[in-house]
């Protein structure tokens, strides 16, 4: 029976759960130039849990591990990338719970760099919806382990940090300097 590569690589997954796999072991197994779009389909459209660096910190980038033999129930989520785009303009390219922007250094891991993430504000397991409404920017760092929580958006603030952000970088500098011109004899 001739294997696709998608078969070869979810039985080479399914021989090795909770052991870490190389980017150059899964190219080699799947024989193709498109072996990580094979893999995303083993993620989304077959539910199988695979990790990567993005997902868990002992993970480097090109690294991989099937957590569990058994898929999960898939949800479809059906953000399209049109929309995606939308959100990611309407919320200023900002993260809605913290304000940090992409390529900004995460907080927690100063070796990574903050992505930007579009978000259920109500998670589609729990009644939410794919409409703009539900939808909202969060960064790697806030939504790491948010996975079906609740947590409404801080409106003033981020709608403050978004003009400031869209706003081109030397008006971005001359807001900087007045902050630090009035808060520099603040007590810290």
């Amino acid at each position: 029976m001739n294997m696709g590569a998608r078969d070869r690589l979810r039985k080479h997954f399914l021989a090795r759960v909770g052991r870490v796999i190389g980017s150059e072991t899964l190219r080699s197994i799947a024989r193709i130039s498109e072996w990580a779009r094979r893999v995303r389909e083993l993620r989304d459209e077959e539910g199988y849990d695979i990790q990567t660096h993005n997902d868990r910190d002992d993970l480097k980038p090109g690294q991989y591990v099937l957590v569990s033999a058994k898929p999960r129930p898939r949800i479809a989520r059906g953000i399209r990338p049109d929309q995606r785009s939308r959100i990611l303009e309407r919320n200023g390219f900002t993260c809605q719970t913290c304000g940090a922007g992409a390529g900004e250094q995460d907080p927690v891991d100063p070796r990574k760099r903050i992505r930007l993430q579009v978000d259920h504000i109500k998670p589609l397991s729990e009644g939410g919806s794919n409409e703009d409404s539900n939808l909202r920017v969060v960064c790697s760092a806030c939504n790491k382990g948010r996975s079906n929580l609740f947590i409404p958006p801080h409106k003033q603030t981020i709608n403050v940090l978004k003009v400031v952000r869209i706003q081109p970088r030397d008006v971005q500098l001359e807001i900087l300097a007045f902050l630090k011109r009035k808060f520099e004899s603040v007590p810290g």
